[in-house]
Parts: C-alpha cells; sequence; structure tokens
C-alpha cells in the first residue's frame, strides 16, 4: 500500500493573477482559494485529484526567467480523458502554443507538450 499521494504543483509567477485565468480558461481548472504569503499572492487552481498553486516573488526573493532545460523539474502532465486530438485542436484554437505536435509516443500512449505562462513545460498524454 502506497503511502503518498500527489498534492499539487508549484508555479512562481510574474503575473500570478493572468497565470492563474490561463489555467482556468484553456485547460479549465477551478480557482478555489488566494491568499498572501510572505509579501505574494498564492493562488489554488483545482484539477481532479491534485493543484496547481501559483504564486508571486515573495519578500526577499528574485526569480528568474528560465532560459533553458535545467536539472531539477522539467515539466508536469495532465492525462487527457476525452479525445486527444480534439481536444489538442481546441487548445490550438485557443491560441496555445504546441512545444511537441500530438504524437505517438509508444504504442499505447498520445503525448504532446504545451507551454503555459512563465515558460512553463506542460504534457497532455492519453494511455490507452
Amino acid at each position: 500500500m502506497n503511502n503518498i499521494f500527489f498534492d499539487h504543483v508549484h508555479i512562481i509567477s510574474q503575473n500570478p493573477e493572468e497565470s492563474a485565468k490561463w489555467f482556468e480558461e484553456i485547460l479549465g481548472g477551478k480557482k478555489v482559494e488566494t491568499v498572501e504569503i510572505q509579501g505574494a499572492p498564492q493562488i489554488y487552481v483545482l484539477f481532479e485529484g491534485a493543484k496547481v498553486i501559483i504564486r508571486g516573488q515573495r519578500n526577499e526573493e528574485t526569480a528568474k526567467d528560465k532560459i533553458e532545460v535545467e536539472w531539477g523539474t522539467d515539466h508536469f502532465a495532465f492525462q487527457v480523458k476525452s479525445n486527444f486530438h480534439e481536444y489538442c485542436e481546441d487548445l490550438k484554437s485557443k491560441g496555445v502554443k504546441f512545444t511537441l505536435e500530438p504524437t505517438q509516443f509508444n504504442p499505447s500512449t498520445l503525448i504532446a507538450f504545451i507551454e503555459a505562462p512563465d515558460g512553463v513545460s506542460i504534457e497532455l498524454l492519453q494511455r490507452k
């Protein structure tokens, strides 16, 4: 028996309110709470089973733009329940930038990568 389950992804954003709005309007999350922690807004966007927490730069922090691949977390993923290709086409119609077009990754998995605000990389996937 596993004693842990996934709870959240935490994103540092230049514009937390706009980023949270993107996760709501584009990916269908639901903003459930906004608080201020250590001088920065922190916004909770709920998805089935987990949260995306988006916050601003806190007091005494200096955030930098991500320039290229770095050590540490590279991306996070959402599994698509509906028709994968239709879902991706809908995102494209909303202006979402795909960094990897829908691809048959292996015989049982379709994947694509999209760019979220603040240079965040999100994998979309569907397993058969």
